[in-house]
């Protein structure tokens, strides 16, 4: 077989889960930044204070209907197939973001305005709840057994790009326009993009073909609920998993300049660069990470990541002390441990699950933990940092990490195993090979 071809087929599999999978970070970053923006767009604008929290709590709702869809489209995905599931997830995330970018607003609608937001913070809630399982499922099942470690690291590869990019995005409009011009438009600018991006996804993601573990299994398709309570253990054990790479992957990857910034007066411009170059740092030690997986195992890996961030918290929240420079070291450190953990945990989840019930296994516990535990914390940053001290929130976070550290002692070591029941897939290109043909 031509080689060049061969690796057409992969090339656009990794680049369609990895787009996707980017589109719902940049969401989720988008919304965060421009708050300030548009909150006074979609409600009453004569008390600004009260505007933001009304959108922060829009923001939540997004988040509480992450179980619903995991729940609806993980079922899909177990019966109809990966491939039409993450095209729902990428059109209800396109139009969600678009919904937002040409709504008219509180001074058109009035009310109505609120009501559009609400419901598109909600399909995007519905479509983000399916499109990490669907799409992680999806690759670690496409992607060779023994170099699934390394394939995996593309999911949060494409989560730190997305929003990343998000960041970039703000930094650049608020650079170009007047505060009254992000007012009146500005705000609307990356939602558009947004669903731009999704149309751009679909495109790409239409050509993709079906799993060959979901094809050879097509036809055993045993009860819901009996298959979830004979796998309970694997849900829980996805939760505990979960609790303390989601938080501290938000609280040091995702929040830790804006929190530098409004809790320890750190110079902004300079806290947004630590953050984007440590972000950077992140996406190159992914794959490294995957690889490594793949020749020692899931669990060591995992362990390093639990453990060695749980012990230096504490270390690296001393260590930034108000200095910009001092951010960016800690946070570049902290990438290192972070980034051993969240590279294999899409890799590791599919691995738990038998092929007919992969993706609901893990679309419910994992929203039900992010949901929970990660959108619980920036509420929980700001309020143990100001009512008892960051080290508060801290204790917090490494209590959680030493949760998912002994979680990860009761898994058995996954690597290289097969995903199939039949055992048949193949060490190298039967995905690629069955795509091709």
């Amino acid at each position: 077989m031509n080689n060049r071809l061969s690796a057409r087929p992969t090339h656009r599999a990794l680049l369609g889960t990895a787009l996707g999978h980017a589109l719902e970070w940049y969401d989720w970053g988008i919304y965060a930044i421009f708050v300030p923006f548009f909150s006074t767009r979609f409600f009453a604008p004569h008390d600004e204070v009260s505007a933001v929290l009304s959108s922060l709590a829009v923001f939540a709702v997004g988040f509480a209907a992450r179980p619903i869809g995991g729940l609806v489209v993980g079922r899909l995905a177990d019966r109809v197939g990966r491939k039409p599931m993450m095209l729902a997830t990428v059109a209800g995330m396109a139009a969600g973001s678009l919904i937002i970018g040409l709504c008219p607003t509180y001074a058109t609608l009035g009310a109505g305005a609120s009501a559009i937001l609400v419901l598109a913070r909600v399909l995007q809630g519905l479509a983000t709840g399916g499109e990490l399982p669907s799409a992680q499922t999806y690759l670690a099942e496409y992607a060779p057994r023994r170099r699934r470690g390394l394939w995996s690291s593309v999911i949060y590869i494409a989560s730190v790009g997305g929003n990343t990019i998000g960041v970039l995005l703000g930094l650049l409009l608020s650079a170009l326009l007047s505060e009254s011009d992000m007012a009146s438009f500005g705000w609307r600018i990356p939602f558009i993009v947004g669903g731009v991006l999704g149309a751009g996804t679909l495109w790409i993601r239409r050509s993709l073909a079906e799993t060959a573990a979901f094809t050879d299994e097509r036809e055993e398709r045993p009860r819901l609920w009996q298959e979830v309570l004979r796998h309970r253990r694997q849900a829980v054990q996805v939760v505990g998993m979960s609790v303390g790479l989601t938080v501290v992957y938000y609280a040091w990857v995702i929040a830790a300049p804006a929190y530098a910034i409004d809790a320890m007066h750190v110079n902004a411009d300079s806290a947004m660069l630590a953050g984007v170059l440590s972000s950077l740092l992140l996406i190159g030690l992914l794959p490294a990470w995957g690889a490594l997986s793949d020749r020692v195992g899931r669990r060591p890996v995992l362990l390093i990541s639990t453990l060695g961030t749980a012990v230096s918290l504490f270390p690296l929240q001393a260590m930034i002390n108000g200095s910009a420079w001092r951010l960016g070291v800690a946070m570049a450190i902290a990438m290192v441990f972070i980034g051993a953990g969240v590279s294999i945990l899409p890799a590791a989840y599919a691995e738990m699950f038998p092929t007919h019930i992969r993706t609901v296994g893990l679309a419910v516990p994992y929203s039900i933990a992010v949901a929970a535990f990660g959108g619980t914390a920036p509420y929980l940053q700001t309020w143990m940092g100001e009512t008892a001290g960051r080290a508060a929130f801290t204790g917090y976070v490494v209590l959680l990490l030493l949760v998912s550290a002994m979680t990860v002692l009761t898994l058995p070591e996954t690597r290289g195993m097969s995903l199939t029941t039949t055992g048949n897939d193949s060490d190298d290109t039967e995905g690629i090979e069955r795509e091709a043909a």
